[in-house]
Formats: structure tokens, C-alpha cells, sequence
């Protein structure tokens, strides 16, 4: 049993790194409930530009994401918003911190893409932002390598947001274990 739960984890998180839709509809189908969105801090940012044209505002956004009613973490993210390039309304959403960036794309139905650019499993203790910094992940510790996925959103030909996720590696077992699993 231990076995075909490791291969089912493995092929779940599989499908999460390469799916360029929005990650949060798989992640609230695997755990069987509405995700909530924790933002950790969210400010300016003036380090070196990354996504377009030098001098137009960034901003940095860490988050976690978690089950409504179990409170689960399922992943932890890092955003990079360019402000210029990510319609307004969507923007004004993201300032208020009230939901997770995906959620506030198909909320207002901005059309975008996304473009995947890199995945992979970590140690935990070798996380790290976007910029590569060291960072400590919101769930706990665990002997499983975590699974990452980073990204950029597009609005229309523009590259507006960067995004690194981190799923917590005990998803799966977690909700196998969940006791409403025969839903």
C-alpha cells in the first residue's frame, strides 16, 4: 500500500508541475475543499528587473495556500507582479489581499496564459525565492523531496507575474488519510 501511495503521489505532483492552467482548481480537487490564500508580506519591490522594461514598479507577494476547513497548507508561492503589465482591475485585486492570484484572474475573466519554465523536486532546506534566496517553507518538514513549479503569467503578449510554487509533499497522503476521502 505504502508503495502505490508514493506512485500515486508522484504521478499527482506530475500533473501539478506540468499543467500550465490554474493550479489552484487541481490543488481544490485533490484536497476535496476551497483553497485559502494567507499572504505572508506583499511590498515594492526595487531590486533588478526581470520581466520587462527597467523602471516600471514591481512588487514581491509571498503566500500560502491552504484548505478552507482543514487548514492543510498545500503549497507555498512567491510572486513577482509587474505592475505595468497586469490589467488594472487584477491588480487592484491582488493589492488587497484578499485571494490568491488565479482566483482573482478568472474572477474579473482576464484572458492570460501561462508559461512554464521550470519544475522539480527540492530538499525543503534548499528552497528558495525568486531571486534566490533562502526561504522557510509555511508546512512542516518532511523526508520527501518538495515539489516546485515556476512560471509566468501573460496578458496578452506581455509577461505580467512570475510565480514559484512549492506543494507540500504530504498532499497526497493527506488526503487519503482525510476521513471525508469517499466523498
Amino acid at each position: 500500500m505504502e508503495e502505490l501511495t508514493m506512485l500515486s503521489s508522484r504521478l499527482i505532483f506530475n500533473m501539478l508541475l506540468v499543467t500550465d492552467g490554474r493550479t489552484t482548481d487541481l490543488l481544490e480537487s485533490l484536497l476535496g475543499e476551497s483553497m485559502h490564500v494567507t499572504v505572508i508580506s506583499q511590498e515594492q519591490w526595487k531590486g533588478e528587473q526581470s520581466l520587462g522594461e527597467k523602471g516600471s514598479p514591481y512588487y514581491v507577494r509571498e503566500s500560502a495556500l491552504s484548505g478552507m476547513d482543514s487548514g492543510f497548507v498545500v503549497s507555498h508561492n512567491i510572486a513577482l507582479v509587474h505592475a505595468t503589465n497586469v490589467p488594472p482591475a487584477l491588480f487592484e485585486r491582488i493589492a488587497h489581499k484578499q485571494e490568491g492570484i488565479g482566483k482573482a484572474i478568472s474572477a474579473i475573466g482576464v484572458e492570460s496564459f501561462r508559461k512554464v519554465i521550470e519544475t522539480g523536486y527540492v530538499p525543503a532546506a534548499d528552497a528558495v525565492d525568486l531571486f534566490g534566496h533562502p526561504i522557510s517553507l509555511r508546512f512542516p518538514p518532511s523526508q520527501e523531496l518538495v515539489p516546485y513549479k515556476k512560471y509566468v503569467i501573460y496578458f496578452g503578449l506581455v509577461p505580467g507575474i512570475q510565480l514559484l510554487e512549492y506543494y507540500n509533499p504530504e498532499l497526497v497522503t493527506f488526503r487519503l488519510t482525510k476521513p471525508d476521502q469517499a466523498e
